[in-house]
C-alpha cells in the first residue's frame, strides 16, 4: 500500500483496497452536485418506497406513506439542522446566516428523528390512523435510508473515528479532511513521510449495525405484541450502537459546557426508556390476554 496517497484517494490497507480519485461531487456542465446530497435524497426516496411496500404487505394503504413523503422530508432536514445548530450555538450565534447554509454540512440524525415523530403523530391524527403502526412500518425504510445516507459521509471524508490498525482501518489524505476532526491521537500515529491518517470508518460501523437491526426487526415482525413495539426496539438498538460508535468518533457534538458527547447520552437514554416501554407494553398485553381468557 502506497506511503503517499493522491488527494482524492481512499484506502482500506488491511483489506487490500485502494480507491483512486473518489469524487465528492458530480459535475453536470459547470454545476457540481454533491454526492452526499444525491445519496441523502436517494435514501429518503428509497426509504419511503420500502415503507409503502411494507405497509401494503401488512394490509395498509401505501398511499398513506407516499402522501406523507414531503412532510417527512421537510421534518427530517429541519429537525436534523435545528439539533445540530443548538449544540453548535457557540459558532452559529455569531454567524446567523450560516444556519441556512446546508451546503457547508451540519445535520444530526437524532434531530431529524425527533421532529419526524412529532410530524407523524400530527399527520396520523389528521388521517385518523394509528401513529404507532405507522412508526412500526416506516422503521424499515428509516433503517435502510440511514445505511444509504451514511455512505455520503464516506464520499465527504467525514464521520470517522480515532486511530486504529484493525482489519477495517481506513486511510484518508490529510488534505481532504477537516483539521478539527484530526485528534491528537490520530496525529500522533501519523508516520513521517506519509500524507494520510488511518482511522475507524465509523460511518461503515453504523451502516452495518443498522442493517443488522433491520434484519432482526424483519424476523421479529410477526412476534410483536403491540403497535409501536418495532419502533421502540429500533430506538433501543440504535441507541446502544450509536452510543458505542459515538465514543470513538472525532466530530462529536457536546452537551453545553462539557466534553460529554450529546448523541451518546441521547442514545443511552433512549435505549433505557425504549426497552422499559417494550417490557411494560408486552406485560400489559399479556395481562389483557389473561383477563380475556378467564
Amino acid at each position: 500500500m502506497e506511503q503517499m496517497m493522491g488527494d482524492m484517494d481512499i484506502a482500506f490497507p488491511h483489506l487490500g483496497i485502494y480507491l483512486q480519485n473518489v469524487p465528492k461531487t458530480i459535475m453536470v456542465g459547470n454545476f457540481g452536485i454533491a454526492i452526499y446530497g444525491i445519496l441523502v435524497a436517494s435514501a429518503m426516496l428509497i426509504g419511503i418506497s420500502i415503507s409503502a411496500h411494507v405497509g401494503k404487505k401488512t394490509g395498509q394503504d401505501p398511499d398513506l406513506y407516499w402522501d406523507s413523503f414531503v412532510w417527512i422530508v421537510i421534518s427530517a432536514i429541519a429537525g436534523a439542522r435545528i439539533y445540530y445548530v443548538i449544540f453548535m450555538w457557540e459558532f452559529y450565534k455569531d454567524n446567523l446566516l450560516q444556519i441556512f447554509n446546508l451546503r457547508a454540512g451540519g445535520l444530526a440524525i437524532y434531530g431529524g428523528i425527533f421532529l419526524c415523530v412529532v410530524t407523524i403523530f400530527i399527520y396520523c391524527r389528521k388521517k385518523k390512523v394509528s401513529a404507532p403502526l405507522y412508526l412500526d412500518t416506516i422503521v424499515f425504510g428509516l433503517l435502510i435510508g440511514q445505511v444509504i445516507g451514511r455512505w455520503g459521509n464516506f464520499f465527504n471524508r467525514e464521520v470517522f473515528g480515532e486511530y486504529t490498525d484493525s482489519l477495517l482501518a481506513m486511510r484518508l489524505p490529510v488534505a481532504m479532511v477537516r483539521a478539527s476532526d484530526i485528534s491528537e491521537s490520530i496525529a500522533a500515529h501519523m508516520t513521517e513521510g506519509t500524507n494520510y491518517i488511518q482511522v475507524h470508518p465509523t460511518f461503515l460501523y453504523e451502516g452495518m449495525w443498522n442493517l443488522m437491526i433491520c434484519l432482526l426487526l424483519f424476523l421479529y415482525m410477526r412476534k410483536k405484541k403491540f403497535d409501536g413495539e418495532l419502533f421502540l426496539i429500533y430506538l433501543a438498538a440504535y441507541g446502544v450502537g450509536r452510543a458505542a460508535i459515538e465514543y470513538i468518533r472525532t466530530d462529536q457534538l457536546y452537551l453545553p459546557g462539557t466534553k460529554i458527547p450529546v448523541s451518546m447520552v441521547v442514545g443511552l437514554v433512549l435505549a433505557v426508556c425504549s426497552t422499559a416501554a417494550v417490557i411494560i407494553g408486552r406485560m400489559r398485553k399479556k395481562e389483557i390476554k389473561e383477563i380475556k381468557t378467564v
